[in-house]
């Protein structure tokens, strides 16, 4: 009987590698979804509009090496960042880990299987929109990223400084 745990259950986030962290993103896409800030509370809604390298179907980024320089403020994802960062989704693969939370049984390193994040129906694939920069994005505000539509306040903070 083999009882050895998973690697996301046994390593701090500083303790995997450059490939197990990245196996941690469930391929959701949904931080890949513009967000707006209340500049006075600070609270935080997505919008169903994605960031111009999102692949919609595939739910990945078109350009992920470079992405930064794309888009200068996509947020590349670290130990530290990441426990700072309110605004991810629930869902997160990373977030959950971050919380000592287990995995959910639709994400890849769970199922086996990169398509199950769609079929279950938690990722932006047939929800979300391309970018357009005529859009105003209030009118894309969604509820769905976060169950049962909770919102969480970020602190207002830059998240490229650790």
């Amino acid at each position: 009987m083999n009882t050895s745990q998973p690697f996301w259950k046994t390593k701090s986030l500083e303790e995997m590698s450059d490939a197990e962290w990245e196996s941690l993103c469930d391929g959701c896409g949904l931080c890949c979804l513009n967000k707006l800030e209340d500049e006075d509370t600070g609270e935080v809604v997505f919008t169903r509009v994605a960031c111009s390298y999102l692949e919609l179907h595939a739910c990945r980024c078109t350009d992920y090496a470079n992405r930064q320089d794309n888009v200068p403020d996509c947020v590349a994802l670290t130990p530290a960042r990441l426990r700072r960062l309110h605004w991810l989704p629930d869902t997160c693969g990373y977030r959950l880990v971050a919380e000592g939370r287990d995995l959910a049984w639709w994400h890849p390193l769970i199922s086996g299987d990169p398509g199950t994040v769609h079929e279950a129906g938690m990722s932006a694939r047939g929800r979300a929109i391309p970018e357009d920069p005529a859009q105003d994005l209030e009118e894309f505000v969604i509820q769905w990223v976060r169950p049962g539509g909770r919102i969480r306040r970020i602190p207002r903070r830059r998240y490229d400084e650790d």
